[in-house]
C-alpha cells in the first residue's frame, strides 16, 4: 500500500484510532502543555528582563532544559509520577510534565529578550510620566517586546507539536501513534503518513500563530507602514500611514 491509498483507506478516517481523533489528541497535549508553559515561563522571563535580576539563570536554565534527552526525560518521568496516579494519568501526567519542561526555554528566553530590547528613552519617558514599574512593564515594555514574545510562542509551540509525537511511546494516543505502532509491525507506509500529518499540522499551527502575530502586534514594530508622500513635496514630512491589506487597491 502506498501513501495515497492509506490517505484514501476510510478505516484510517473513522473511530478512536482515526486520523481526525488522534489529531485532535496531538492538539490537545500541545495546548496544555503551551498554556502551562506560557503561565511558567512568561511572566518569570518578563520580570527578569524588567529587573535585571537573574539574567545569567535564564541562559543556564534554557542551556540546560534544551540539553535534556526527550526520551529518556520521558521515562524517568514515568517511573516517578506514574506510581501516584491511576489510569491515563499515570502516562498522561509525566508526558505532559515533560512537554512543559521542552516548551518553557523559548517562551522565557525571548520574553526576557524582547524586554531587555526594549529601547531605554522609552522607559525613561514613562517613568518620567509618573507611571509605576508594574505600569511601564505592562504597558510600555509588553507591547514593546511582542514580537519577540510571541516568536518564542511560535517556537515552543512547533517544538512541542513535533515532540509530543513521544507521547505514544508510553502508551498514550495522538499522531504517534502512527509511527510507534507502523515501526512495531513493521508498517513503514504508516510511519510515512503519521510524520506527513505531523508535518501538516505544524504547518498549520505555524500559520495561525501569525495571523496571531500580525492581528496583537502593532504595524509600527513589524514594519507593516509605509510613508505617504507631503503634499509640498518634502520627503522628510511624509506622513506614516498604514500599508494597505493584501489584495486590495492602495
Amino acid at each position: 500500500m502506498n501513501l495515497i491509498d492509506w490517505f484514501a483507506d476510510p478505516a484510517h478516517w473513522v473511530g478512536p484510532d482515526g486520523i481526525p481523533r488522534q489529531v485532535l489528541t496531538h492538539l490537545l497535549y500541545c495546548a496544555i502543555a503551551a498554556a502551562a508553559a506560557i503561565v511558567i515561563a512568561l511572566p518569570a522571563g518578563l520580570v527578569i528582563g524588567h529587573t535585571g535580576r537573574g539574567a545569567v539563570l535564564v541562559a543556564g536554565l534554557a542551556n540546560a532544559l534544551r540539553a535534556l534527552p526527550t526520551l529518556g526525560l520521558l521515562i524517568a518521568a514515568v517511573l516517578l509520577v506514574s506510581p501516584h496516579f491511576g489510569s491515563q494519568l499515570a502516562f498522561a501526567v509525566p508526558a505532559l510534565i515533560v512537554l512543559v519542561v521542552l516548551a518553557v526555554p523559548p517562551i522565557l528566553t525571548n520574553a526576557y529578550a524582547g524586554v531587555v530590547a526594549v529601547p531605554p528613552q522609552v522607559r525613561t519617558a514613562a517613568h518620567g510620566i509618573g507611571m509605576r514599574p508594574w505600569q511601564v512593564l505592562l504597558t510600555v515594555e509588553l507591547p514593546c517586546a511582542l514580537p519577540l514574545v510571541i516568536s518564542g510562542v511560535r517556537s515552543a509551540s512547533l517544538q512541542l507539536v513535533s515532540t509530543a509525537t513521544v507521547a505514544a511511546y508510553v502508551s498514550l494516543g495522538g499522531l504517534g501513534r502512527y509511527i510507534i505502532d507502523g515501526q512495531a509491525q513493521l508498517d513503514y507506509t504508516q510511519m510515512l503518513a503519521g510524520a506527513v500529518l505531523v508535518a501538516l499540522l505544524a504547518v498549520a499551527v505555524e500559520a495561525l500563530l501569525l495571523l496571531l502575530e500580525r492581528a496583537l502586534v502593532s504595524p509600527g514594530l513589524t514594519g507593516r507602514l509605509r510613508r505617504l508622500p507631503d503634499p509640498d513635496g518634502d520627503p522628510a514630512a511624509a506622513v506614516p500611514a498604514a500599508a494597505p491589506s493584501p489584495g486590495r487597491a492602495p
